[in-house]
């Protein structure tokens, strides 16, 4: 695989952690950059990891796995989407939110990396380093959810509560997708 199949593959994998860490961002009211950082490494750490785990599963074990793949993510999003925006409604305006918890955040990286999962067990059956590819993803992953992260801070604080509600929803969205794509595929 070429280094720019790699790339796109890598930048591909990670623009859902991006989005969930968009929300994140926009949820906290202005974290900073060691939260950011904390929040990418986290994301880039679990979707590196996932690649390799469907990597190793390969053959034997694809079909029990994609059989529950997408309700697991659709669960996982959509239930911290939905959280996210029942806390966003509920809140009191100027009230900060609460900090989110760590288990929250690796459940939101859990459901945004399961489709690396998928890439994993697809890539067992080429001649590829799978080591390289999901460096690249974890690299990747962890640049674009520290930028997310960022970028969420601006809007959180310009926009409040619509922008943590439009996070919830993007992200129950985004699960919806991914239970979507594999019930409808052929």
């Amino acid at each position: 695989m070429s280094p720019v199949t790699i790339g796109v593959l890598a930048v591909s994998m990670s623009i859902d952690a991006f989005i969930a860490a968009l929300g994140r961002g926009a949820t906290m009211h202005r974290p900073d950059m060691a939260t950011a950082l904390r929040t990418g490494m986290v994301f880039g750490t679990i979707e590196a990891i996932t690649p390799l785990i469907g990597w190793v599963l390969g053959v034997a074990a694809s079909r029990y796995v994609e059989a529950v793949d997408h309700w697991i993510a659709f669960a996982l999003l959509g239930g911290v989407g939905l959280h996210m925006m029942t806390q966003a409604l509920r809140r009191q305006r100027g009230e900060v939110a609460p900090p989110a918890s760590p288990w929250r955040l690796i459940a939101t990286a859990i459901g945004t990396s399961i489709d690396a999962m998928a890439v994993g067990v697809s890539l067992a059956f080429l001649d590829v380093n799978i080591f390289v590819i999901a460096a690249a993803i974890g690299a990747a992953t962890m640049t674009m959810s520290s930028m997310g992260m960022m970028t969420g801070r601006f809007l959180g604080h310009r926009f409040g509560k619509v922008i943590e509600v439009i996070g919830g929803v993007a992200l129950i969205g985004l699960g919806a997708t991914i239970l979507f794509e594999h019930l409808t595929a052929a």
